[in-house]
């Protein structure tokens, strides 16, 4: 974009959303954990389980992020308890250990006159609590506007192993914030473009002038990590170059890896592929080790956080008795066990050399969900196509549209300046939804539409899915953004089906194409959502997709939801709506293929049947 975006303008640009329409302290509080959650975690607000209790009676809880685990995952269910503390709100450590202990006493069931909201969380908790195995984890995630200096990290982790010593091993702290989605943005540098130097004990050889190859061992490589987020105030950031993202213990954990450094850890270079590491400069140290100036890992994602999880467990959780025989004999084996080590010195060769190191490196092994979309060549072929041809800017990493504005600021008769965006991830589930009739899939789990999971695969492989699929996909959610899903509904029957308003929405236009003998593929959908959003038609289509949702939610109504098979099994709407068999298995939801069929029929007897039937014959 042509000049560095600092953190102060993009901090300015980011709070414009939470302090537009001189909202209450209260709301201004909602907004930026709503906002943090969502472009730190990639939540869908929509969807996920948010719960905010921030005002009076949250008994220190601002909000509640409930993340169960997926089936293939070898970790367990978390919770995540946000403490928002935004501008003035936030006075260093003295905040950071009141209200981590408001948090304690609320959870210890010591705090009285709780808010509703916050009762009900607190009571899934301690009942999470009671029944949480090793796997599960109870995170405490303190949010503000710029990130913890070094030494209230340190208080941070005085606060985690209180709270170990009081809940036990499944209890972790977090931080986050303003700074930690600026770094995150893509192509930029860790604390907008100012230089980490952090020391490394490990034994490497030279071989030429850019690579090293040797041995680190455990501890220190978690020494490094250590050091690493304490100078840069996020640990994810160590992950930008690489194609998989590290997102903690949130998400998936190789349980290989983390069973090799429980049980044998001395094995661990044996059983391990090891880790590449690019850094702008290598420097001799002190004492064994060397300094990388700006250091990323761009092969090893899973091996780094899984020693990152465990030795944080083992060697960070406090305690002040004497450790046990097992874990004094676990400490030695530990001392003996090392992860192959390479060192890439980037140097001039820049990002060129990183992308092809980050590029082979990631060859053999299979994609995970953590990869970026920005690293994806046709998105990032995409991106400036879409832009150009349709003015609105598409975004394929979060904080990316944030830094566009504030560059757009700073440059005001640069061109072009757009004054929309569109998020690609979403626009994946948009299209699951809608071209493939996929409600369920997109409304449950990310991960399977993040690069390596099926949906994102069986997608791009797709040859009729491109800019124009892309643009059509936005046209579909900004056409449902006006009748208010999600958060924003005004109705029930709008609170969890805006996928389902995409299904519903292209099986109306494709019927009506198939009955007008026109093609109606995937590609031809594309093309019509197109011309009818240029003639004005694509909300009369919208507005019978809408009406049909609404009655289907309106109990007691012919063929509603609430008589539905399917449903009567669990009487939930969410675990229903998530079914693959929605709209299509007689046994599961035979009263909405009915509504379908009314609504196909209506909407080619509908007075505006031939307006869409000349638009798209033009």
């Amino acid at each position: 974009m042509g000049s560095v975006i600092s953190l102060e303008d993009f901090e300015t640009q980011w709070l414009e959303e939470i302090e537009a329409g001189a909202p209450s302290t209260t709301r201004k509080g909602h907004r930026f954990a709503q906002k943090i959650l969502r472009d730190w975690l990639d939540l869908d607000v929509d969807t996920a389980e948010v719960i905010y209790c921030d005002g009076a009676g949250d008994g220190g809880i601002d909000a509640a992020v409930f993340i169960p685990h997926e089936a293939e995952d070898a970790v367990g269910d978390a919770w995540m308890l946000i403490q928002g503390k935004y501008g003035s709100a936030f006075q260093g450590a003295d905040t950071l250990f009141v209200e981590a202990q408001k948090v304690f006493a609320t959870l210890e069931g010591r705090r009285d006159n709780l808010s509703s909201l916050s009762d009900g969380v607190v009571k899934r908790i301690r009942q999470f609590l009671s029944q949480a195995g090793a796997k599960d984890r109870l995170e405490y995630v303190v949010a503000t506007n710029r990130r913890l200096t070094p030494v209230e990290h340190d208080d941070l982790e005085a606060i985690r192993r209180i709270g170990q010593e009081k809940f036990g091993a499944t209890f972790c702290v977090a931080d986050v914030s303003i700074e930690t989605i600026y770094n995150k943005r893509p192509g930029e540098d860790v604390g907008g473009g100012s230089r980490l130097t952090v020391p490394l004990r490990t034994t490497i050889a030279s071989s030429g002038d850019i690579l090293y190859v040797g041995a680190t061992k455990l501890a220190d490589m978690f020494a490094f990590m250590q050091a690493y987020k304490k100078q840069s105030g996020d640990l994810d950031t160590l992950y930008d170059k690489n194609v998989r993202k590290f997102l903690g213990h949130r998400r998936k954990v190789n349980k290989g890896i983390e069973h090799t450094i429980e049980h044998c850890p001395e094995r661990f270079g044996l059983y391990n592929n090891g880790i590449t590491i690019v850094a702008e400069v290598v420097e001799a140290g002190v004492d064994g080790e060397i300094i990388l100036s700006n250091p990323y890992v761009v092969n090893g994602c899973q091996t780094t956080r899984s020693i990152h999880l465990v030795l944080q467990q083992k060697l960070n959780s406090g305690g002040k008795g004497d450790a046990s025989p097992a874990h004094q004999q676990w400490l030695k084996r530990l001392d003996d066990a090392v992860v192959v080590t390479k060192i890439v010195v980037v140097g001039d060769e820049g990002e060129g050399l990183l992308t092809e190191t980050t590029r082979y490196t990631n060859s053999q092994n299979a994609v995970s969900d953590k990869d970026f979309i920005s690293l994806e060549a046709n998105f990032r072929s995409w991106a400036p196509l879409f832009n150009a041809r349709y003015g609105v800017f598409l975004e394929i990493q979060r904080g990316a549209w944030d830094a566009r504005r504030t560059w757009q600021k700073q440059n005001p008769l640069a061109q072009p300046q757009y004054e929309v965006s569109a998020y690609a991830f979403d626009l994946l589930k948009v299209y699951a939804a809608g071209w493939l009739a996929e409600p369920g899939a997109a409304l449950g789990s990310n991960s399977p539409f993040a690069p390596g999971g099926v949906w994102f695969k069986k997608i791009s492989d797709l040859p009729e899915f491109g800019v124009e699929a892309l643009y059509a996909a936005y046209l579909l959610q900004w056409l449902a953004d006006g009748y208010k899903f999600g958060r924003a509904s005004e109705k029930q029957s709008r609170a969890l089906t805006r996928f389902m308003f995409y299904m519903v929405t292209v099986d109306l236009l494709r019927n009506f194409l198939l009955m007008q003998d026109m093609k109606h593929g995937n590609e031809e959908i594309s093309r019509a959502i197109a011309e009818l959003h240029d003639a004005g038609l694509l909300k009369e289509i919208g507005d019978l997709a809408i009406a049909l949702i609404d009655d289907y939610f309106r109990e007691g109504s012919e063929d509603c939801l609430f008589d539905e098979p399917g449903f009567r099994k669990t009487r939930e709407v969410r675990p229903f709506l998530m079914s693959e068999k929605l709209g299509r298995d007689e046994q599961h939801s035979p009263g909405l293929k009915a509504q379908l069929n009314y609504a196909r029929r209506d909407f080619r007897r509908s007075p505006v049947a031939a307006q869409i039937k000349a638009a798209l014959k033009d």
